[in-house]
């Protein structure tokens, strides 16, 4: 069995002046902490999901993935900056330390904060909301641990909350 590891999370966000939406996820896990980008693990459906409901190609390299962000007005980040967590696992979690999130805010005219999956819900409205004074969407998770939710169904679920602000 893992022990508990403190982990500071490894890279920034991603946004732009041009940032409408803001997408939350919970923690990177330990694929994205490795290649220092969001949602790197090949099996979270994140990038073909939002590829869907963008009507855009899926990329394949991290810059293409920051070029279909920013080209969408799409910003990315994280609700925890710190947490003691067990390898990836989001039921792991705690100790948590909150990100920073009103430096995107106060930059970027975002309309729209969504939370990808359970456990970025639950931090933002326990963390983030009572700082920002501002809720969020939450949306299926993109996990594979979500296992109950089809690529097509997770599509058809964000599109039908997204598509307004993009």
């Amino acid at each position: 069995m893992q022990d508990y590891q403190r982990i500071i999370h490894p890279f920034g966000p991603l946004y732009d002046e041009n940032s409408r939406i803001l997408i939350l996820g919970s923690f990177p896990s330990v694929k994205s902490r490795e290649q220092q980008f969001f949602y790197g693990h090949p099996q979270n459906r994140f990038w073909k999901v939002l590829s869907g409901v963008l009507e855009a190609p899926v990329p394949q390299t991290i810059e293409e993935k920051k070029a279909m962000l920013h080209q969408n007005r799409v910003a990315l980040w994280d609700v925890i900056m710190e947490c003691d967590i067990i390898g990836s696992s989001d039921s792991s979690i705690r100790n948590v330390k909150p990100t920073d999130l009103k430096r995107i805010l106060e930059y970027a005219p975002i309309m729209q904060i969504y939370t990808n999956g359970g456990t970025a819900t639950k931090m933002f409205q326990k963390y983030q909301k009572p700082l920002l004074g501002r809720d969020s969407i939450g949306l299926p998770s993109t996990s594979p641990a979500n296992a109950a939710w089809s690529v097509e169904r997770l599509t058809d679920t964000w599109r039908r909350e997204i598509l307004e602000f993009t």
